[in-house]
């Protein structure tokens, strides 16, 4: 992809977030500079009218003229400023949720990939450092705007400049002064151009620095509760002064390279304008300009000027900005590598859904270690099926590769005997409810969080609630369903405790009503009474689910049909509670007993 494709590329995904903004803003470039041109041209009339003694009544139009279109120019202006706002506000959130779609549309192996992670946390750190990115992008356009504005503008109104100049002289010393201003323009365009190239590198390589100093940081969490105990709170500080050390150092380096590469742009800016100066000045000695025609044509010229060496800064800001649009676009090029299959899955009232694990194994990416070995396994529908196992024996790893988060490397899962990559990959996720441990709840009323919905059920949620032991907590709620969870966007919403939280998320999963309810330490954050309830009534609540149960506390298997014993990726056991402690050499009698003396 060439560097001139990328900027377009981006533009053009940037500005479909809001069509309207660049018109608009365009627009508003066109009466800010129409006051400014407005203004001198009037000013230089009233000037001209006054030197030349003209009548009180001309005097009067024109000072009437240009209060009128003063005010004119200045209203428009500020009508289109609100309306530019409002659509950069749109614009913005848009572009947001696009970054949360293009998220969420990722494949899941995808979206844990460390370096795709690294890509996302650059495009803020870009933003937020230097505006980098496409904030920049759009300062840049806004800018090409307003200069291409100024320029037709000038060269709209320097027709008669040019005829003046033309007719008075052209000698050696017009051709002098000409030189010395294309010269000094040029010498600020070439130290312009390198100073912004420069100054970008510095920049990107902060970025860098940032992202490393940030994933550091975000180690350490300065008001938790470890730190106060254990008066963590000096190398927290220390770690705090090194970081701002850095910071500062980096900063101050760049500045102080920028101070320096920015003298001889402002020396030949300052010579440049000096020039244009003296050149209005010469013609005006020669008798080519009127007093008000000298203010009139060094504002036009001025603004000429600088309004071609801008131009030539913006360039030189796209350039340097590259860089940074290639990882906002890379981003968004990102491609999913899982088969989506196209097979539909069955619609059974029956739920019968028979899953097959056929000798799978499974290595997470950039990982030598397998987390599955050669598990064969058969989901019989309607069951409880608990798996169990130390941590780190492949128990989560195997929820994932059913729900197809991920796809096996070696082996094959099956569903009523076809390969589950062969069926549509969203009508597959809908076949699973499922409470992992690292579950979230939104900052939305209690009805939407149980729904997953903006529409929902009420009785049907209330009953769930009241099924999974919520209902004490819930008849407290003045608000209902309509309660929020917590205060991030409601000063009213309500703080709920970790067992509380768990409590609404099993209701949640119980609520989709999908044929395979999968509970991933469902009760970890649980009393042992409010546990007790749960399991004495499980039966009645999953109905005729098929019942998937992966915990720790072995006492809560008991009511499970089978338990499957996971050990070091492999499944080592299988059989009732019952059955697997006749087995004093096995896995799970080990496990049993290690427990069991906790409890005795």
């Amino acid at each position: 992809m060439s560097k001139e494709r990328t900027t377009r590329r981006v533009l053009k995904r940037y500005s479909a977030y809001n069509p309207k903004y660049f018109p608009l803003c365009f627009l508003q470039k066109v009466f800010q500079n129409l006051f400014f041109f407005f203004k001198l041209w009037i000013s230089a009339e009233i000037v001209n009218a006054l030197y030349d003694g003209r009548e009180r009544r001309e005097l009067y139009l024109l000072v009437a003229a240009a209060l009128l279109g003063i005010f004119f120019t200045r209203a428009v202006s500020a009508v289109l400023g609100r309306a530019v706002e409002t659509a950069l506000e749109i614009l913005e959130n848009n572009e947001s949720a696009a970054f949360q779609r293009k998220t969420l549309s990722l494949d899941y192996n995808r979206l844990e990939d460390p370096q795709i992670r690294k890509l996302r946390s650059k495009i803020d750190e870009n933003k937020m450092i230097n505006s980098y990115g496409t904030v920049h992008m759009r300062r840049s356009v806004l800018s090409f705007m307003d200069c291409a504005v100024n320029i037709l503008f000038s060269l709209a109104l320097f027709g008669g400049m040019v005829g003046r100049m033309v007719e008075a002289s052209f000698g050696w010393q017009s051709i002098v002064l000409l030189a010395a201003l294309a010269g000094c323009l040029v010498m600020s365009i070439i130290c312009q151009f390198r100073s912004t190239k420069k100054v970008g590198e510095s920049w990107d390589a902060i970025g860098d620095l940032m992202l490393r100093e940030n994933r550091l940081w975000r180690g350490y969490h300065p008001e938790g509760t470890d730190n106060r105990i254990y008066r963590q709170q000096a190398i927290i500080s220390r770690l705090n002064e090194k970081l701002s050390e850095n910071h500062r150092q980096a900063f101050q380096k760049v500045n102080n390279e920028s101070f320096l590469l920015r003298i001889p742009i402002h020396v030949f800016r300052k010579l440049t304008e000096g020039c244009s100066y003296l050149i209005v000045c010469f013609y005006c000695a020669l008798g080519a300009f009127s007093v008000g025609e000298l203010i009139r044509y060094a504002g036009y010229l001025g603004r000429m000027i600088d309004s071609i060496w801008s131009l030539f800064v913006v360039v030189a800001d796209v350039r340097s900005n590259r860089q940074f649009l290639e990882t906002y676009l890379e981003y968004f090029e990102i491609e999913n590598e899982m088969y989506q299959g196209s097979l539909s899955v069955e619609k059974r009232s029956d739920k019968k859904f028979d899953i097959a694990f056929r000798h799978v194994s499974f290595r997470y990416p950039g990982s030598d270690i397998p987390a599955l070995r050669d598990v064969t396994l058969d989901l019989r529908v309607g069951e409880r099926l608990a798996v169990v196992g130390m941590n780190g024996s492949g128990k989560t790893t195997f929820i994932k590769l059913l729900c197809r988060l991920y796809d096996p490397q070696e082996g094959e899962i099956l569903m009523n005997d076809f390969n589950i990559r062969k069926y549509d990959y969203r009508q597959y996720l809908d076949l699973f409810s499922v409470v992992f441990q690292d579950y979230h709840l939104l900052s939305l009323p209690l009805g939407n969080n149980v729904a997953g919905d903006a529409a929902y059920d009420r009785d049907k949620a209330e009953r769930l609630l009241e099924e999974v032991g919520f209902g004490e907590r819930y008849r407290k709620m003045p608000q209902g369903l309509e309660t929020p969870l917590y205060k991030d966007f409601d000063a009213d919403g309500v703080e709920v405790s970790g067992g509380e939280a768990q409590k609404i998320a099993l209701a949640r999963a119980l609520y989709r009503d999908a044929p395979f309810i999968v509970l991933d330490e469902p009760t970890a954050a649980l009393d042992p009474v409010a546990e007790a309830e749960i399991y004495a009534r499980f039966d009645q609540i999953v109905g005729g689910k098929t019942a998937i149960y992966i915990s720790h506390r072995l006492s809560s298997c008991r009511f499970c049909d089978r338990i499957a014993v996971f050990h070091e990726g492999r499944i080592v056991q299988t059989g009732t509670h019952e059955q697997l402690l006749e087995d004093t050499a096995g896995k799970y009698y080990e496990l049993w007993n290690a427990q069991a003396q906790y409890y005795a």
